[in-house]
Order: structure tokens, then C-alpha cells, then sequence
């Protein structure tokens, strides 16, 4: 078993691997500074660390914990907020990431894992799915600073000799996601519908994306730290779907009706979006279990049963 750090582990896909980690027998702590991630979700068996991944403190906790696996998970992931505050963004997922990575090569890190965006960081990708080898052009500050912050990762084993795995995630979604401020389209439009509130298409609603569940997700992320690959692994379920499709699809679960308004489109988003998964097969021996519509009804299950 392993002493494993998780930054970002109050967060929606944080604190769901902290507890797979510790449901292993691993040792876990966690570094969160609660602005998204959620005190209800951390896992009373891990050492909480209140702190923001840009303080100087991060070292303390590196020296006093030492570490042997790392997963960074604590960003700024809105691209919305990454279009209107660049400089935020980049505070945030280039120079956080960056102080993580120097106290991993300063403290002895055997293994660092980076979760990335495979959603936002391909661009407008002519191949769908899309694999790793595709050009990366990002339509978003949030999509560049992801890259940048790879390119650190691949840095810090070039130079260092940091073992590193960066997976590139699609749209994850699922039970945890809106409550800890992390929300997507599935999550937002789950709980507006049980809520009983207006739900907001921006654009036509014919835009796509690869949605993969949180459950799916976290399995991939656990299988990472006992791989040796220095490199990039896309994490999505090669299966395109456009957001009416995805309305329909909470109606039916929710057995009832609610319609949608349409609104204008939002600067910065991509039309397209959708990952193959085969290197991720082949490498970790993974593969998507969970289906859009069983990972909606799982995620209305958990909706049902929080107070907003």
C-alpha cells in the first residue's frame, strides 16, 4: 500500500478517488481550499489540509506526509471563467500545478498523475473520436493552461526524472458534481429539472460532447499509479452526444416533462467534442462501463436526495 497526496479531494472527482484509494488500503491526504470542493465529501480516514496549491505552505505538508504518489486533481476548471479571467486561470492551473510538481521533485515523488481535459483541449478536433496524436489547439485559456501544465509534467520527468501520466478527460458527470460547485451540463440540467426549474440550452442544442461517469472516471485514475507511462491518455467513452439528446434523456429517466429554453451561444466553447479511448484500453485496461442513460438515472438518484 501507498502514502498518496490527492489535491482538489473535497472536489467532485477528488473525493470520489479518495475514497477508492482508501477503500484499496492506501493512505491519503488531501490538499483542498474548499472554494469548490465540499467539507461534507472528505473521507474522515484521510489527513485534510486546508490550503490553496499556489502557497508556499504546500511544502510542509510534502515534508511532514512524504508522499510517494501524487494526484492533481485541484484546478479551475469553469471555461467560462477561464475566458473572462485569464490571468486567474493561469494563476491557478499553470502556477498551482507548477509549485505541486516542484515540491514533487523536491520531496522525492515516485509517480505524478495530472488530470487533464481531453474536452477542452484538442480544440475543434477533425478527428472524432479523437486520440492523443490529434493537434492540440484549445479555444479556451482553461484548454491552454491544461496544455501548459502537461508540458510541465513532461518537463519535470525529462529534466528530473519524475515519473508522470497525465489522462485527458472528457465530460465527466455524476453523483457529487453539482453540490461541489464543479457543475456540468448533465449535472445543471439534473438538478433544475428536479428542482422544477427552467433549463437553459446555450446555442442550438446540437452541440456535442463525450460524457463519461465519475464511477469510470475514478477507475481509470486508480489504475494510472500502477502503470509507468509518460504520457497523455484520453478518458472518454468514444460515443458523441448532442445536448437534446441528453434532455431527452433526463426526461425519461424523470418520467416527466420539462422544456428547455434556448439561449445564445457562449464565447469560447467548442462545437465537437469526443475522445477514443483506445490507448487507454491498451495501457491501463480500461474501458467505459456506464452508459449516458444509466449514469443520468444514478445521477438524478443522488440529486433526489440533496436540499438545494
Amino acid at each position: 500500500m501507498s502514502r498518496i497526496l490527492v489535491t482538489g479531494g473535497a472536489g467532485f472527482i477528488g473525493s470520489t478517488l479518495v475514497d477508492r484509494l482508501i477503500s484499496e488500503g492506501h493512505t491519503v491526504v488531501i490538499i483542498d481550499n474548499l472554494v469548490s470542493g465540499k467539507r461534507d465529501y472528505l473521507n474522515s480516514q484521510a489527513k485534510f489540509y486546508e490550503l490553496d496549491i499556489c502557497a508556499p505552505e504546500i511544502s510542509t505538508v510534502f515534508e511532514t506526509e512524504k508522499p510517494e504518489i501524487v494526484y492533481h486533481l485541484a484546478a479551475q476548471i469553469d471555461v467560462r471563467i477561464s475566458v473572462d479571467n485569464p490571468v486567474l486561470d493561469n494563476q491557478i492551473n499553470v502556477l498551482g500545478s507548477r509549485n505541486i510538481l516542484e515540491n514533487c521533485r523536491l520531496f522525492g515523488v515516485k509517480k505524478f498523475i495530472f488530470t487533464s481535459t481531453g474536452g477542452a483541449i484538442y480544440g475543434e478536433a477533425a478527428e472524432i473520436p479523437t486520440t492523443e496524436a490529434a493537434p492540440t489547439y484549445p479555444l479556451s485559456p482553461y484548454g491552454i493552461h491544461k496544455l501548459t501544465a502537461e508540458k510541465y509534467a513532461n518537463f519535470y520527468h525529462k529534466v528530473y526524472g519524475l515519473d508522470y501520466t497525465v489522462l485527458r478527460f472528457a465530460n465527466v458527470y455524476g453523483p457529487r458534481q453539482y453540490k461541489g460547485g464543479e457543475a456540468g451540463v448533465v449535472s445543471i440540467f439534473i438538478e433544475r429539472a428536479v428542482s422544477e426549474k427552467e433549463c437553459v440550452i446555450n446555442g442550438d442544442g446540437l452541440q456535442t460532447r463525450d460524457y463519461v461517469y465519475v464511477d469510470d472516471v475514478v477507475t481509470a485514475l486508480a489504475k494510472a499509479k500502477d502503470v509507468s507511462y509518460p504520457g497523455e491518455i484520453n478518458i472518454g467513452t468514444a460515443q458523441e452526444i448532442n445536448i437534446l439528446t441528453v434532455v431527452t434523456a433526463i426526461k425519461s429517466a424523470l418520467g416527466s416533462v420539462f422544456n428547455p429554453a434556448f439561449g445564445p451561444a457562449k464565447p469560447g466553447e467548442q462545437r465537437r467534442s469526443c475522445l477514443s479511448y483506445a490507448l487507454a484500453h491498451k495501457i491501463l485496461g480500461w474501458e467505459p462501463t456506464i452508459d449516458i442513460n444509466e449514469g443520468i438515472k444514478r445521477t438524478i438518484e443522488w440529486t433526489k436526495k440533496i436540499t438545494f
